[in-house]
């Protein structure tokens, strides 16, 4: 696919139980903190990190965001996802969550400030992603979602994908 002027592909993921590709090509700005997000063929999603609270720590890169967004629509196939603050709360206090994915451009913040703290103390990876409209479309929903948590299941097939996320978390916090 050609691409346009001042336009190039950082990183390529494709999933191996779902058929769609997706690609982030990297568009420089003054403060270099601006990508897009391709999914599919046809749906385009921009990823701004202008709406970014700066109390929003670890916020995960391009290729960690597109790990993350393409695992999240496979745990929604599987049925391992909770969506919302509320219910990643939940899944905390009840240990079954395996990491928890907020959404950084929330108004106000502090609707899911308190995850991070029940991380700490469960010592469950956590992180940031730069869209709440992409965490939602990720999960299936047509509006925006605050906070998810990726829920552990006996035998999943996900298992190996979430290893491999939870470890490219940890290396963010270090």
């Amino acid at each position: 696919m050609p691409l346009s002027p001042g336009l190039s592909v950082i990183g390529e993921y494709c999933s191996s139980l779902d058929t769609s590709f997706c690609f982030i090509y990297y568009i420089p700005t003054a403060a270099d903190e601006t990508f897009i997000l391709r999914i599919g063929q046809l749906h385009y999603s921009t990823l701004n990190t202008e709406g970014v609270n700066p109390r929003a720590y670890p916020l995960a890169g391009p290729e960690l965001t597109n790990k993350l967004i393409e695992l999240i629509k496979q745990a929604v196939s599987y049925k391992q996802l909770k969506k919302g603050a509320n219910e990643a709360t939940k899944a905390l206090n009840r240990g079954k969550a395996e990491f928890i994915v907020m959404a950084a451009d929330i108004d106000p913040l502090e609707i899911v400030l308190h995850l991070p703290l029940l991380c700490e103390d469960k010592n469950v990876p956590y992180v940031f992603i730069p869209s709440q409209m992409a965490l939602g479309r990720a999960c299936g929903a047509s509006r925006s979602v605050a906070a998810v948590a990726v829920t552990d299941s006996e035998g999943s097939q996900l298992k190996p994908l979430v290893v491999a996320i939870q470890q490219s978390i940890e290396k963010l916090l270090i």
